[in-house]
């Protein structure tokens, strides 16, 4: 008689199996400005020359996931980790799985402090240096965004994505993005990026082979117009 543990890994490996993938792209694109093509407007004066303006070729940290719960997906990664160096959070966008923790090991010779204000998970892990045992925030049990801080360094700051299944992938410098081990099924698939409203796909992973080509072009859309 085989152990009951070989036994569930093999139900496992052939859970994985039959999961299917979905891959694409994501890019983003922003609203045409008004006046010269070539400059969006005038920004000739000392107080605008140096205005910063959004760049949505060069925008990544998308995060591609299936809304909601999945029945049957594997628990979560107990913990993750954010690094502090060089007075910056690494990285910047986590995609985590209700029921996280998360690390945040201070890597700089300076304090930091890590904090939250976020409704959905609030936590402020005091000042801590390098060569300290790295704190833990509380396990994030409710999805939404949470946005995190320190309280030292104005520039600090990074988001916790916390969603209800494990099916989700960022992105790499290119926009791709791959999903696998998907079970078969009807599913709302979901593009984000912090500053941009999410766009969402109906879409439905089959019983055999993957689904690609799935892409999403992010920007001011979906949003009711105030006049």
């Amino acid at each position: 008689m085989k152990p009951v543990s070989f036994i569930c890994a093999g139900l496992l490996l052939l859970q994985s199996a039959s999961g299917g993938t979905i891959s694409g792209v994501v890019r983003a694109k922003g609203k045409d400005a008004d006046g010269d093509a070539s400059s969006g407007g005038n920004y000739d004066s000392k107080a605008l020359k140096f205005a910063q303006r959004v760049n949505y070729d060069d925008m990544h940290d998308f995060v591609v996931y299936i809304k909601g719960p999945v029945a049957g997906a594997p628990l979560p990664v107990k913990v993750e980790k954010v690094r502090q160096k060089n007075a910056t959070f690494i990285p910047h966008i986590l995609p985590v799985m209700v029921g996280t923790v998360v690390e945040w090991p201070n890597e700089d010779d300076i304090f930091h402090n890590v904090f939250s204000k976020s409704d959905a998970n609030r936590f402020d892990l005091d000042l801590y240096k390098k060569g300290d045992p790295p704190k833990k925030s509380p396990p994030f049990n409710k999805p939404g965004e949470v946005d995190v801080f320190c309280s030292i360094h104005a520039r600090m700051s990074c988001v916790i994505l916390v969603l209800e299944n494990p099916y989700f992938a960022t992105t790499d410098g290119k926009g791709r993005y791959t999903i696998t081990n998907v079970p078969p099924g009807h599913y709302t698939l979901v593009a984000w990026q912090e500053r941009l409203p999410s766009d969402t796909r109906e879409i439905i992973v089959p019983e055999t082979g993957d689904l690609a080509g799935v892409d999403f072009t992010l920007g001011i859309k979906n949003l009711p117009k105030i006049k």
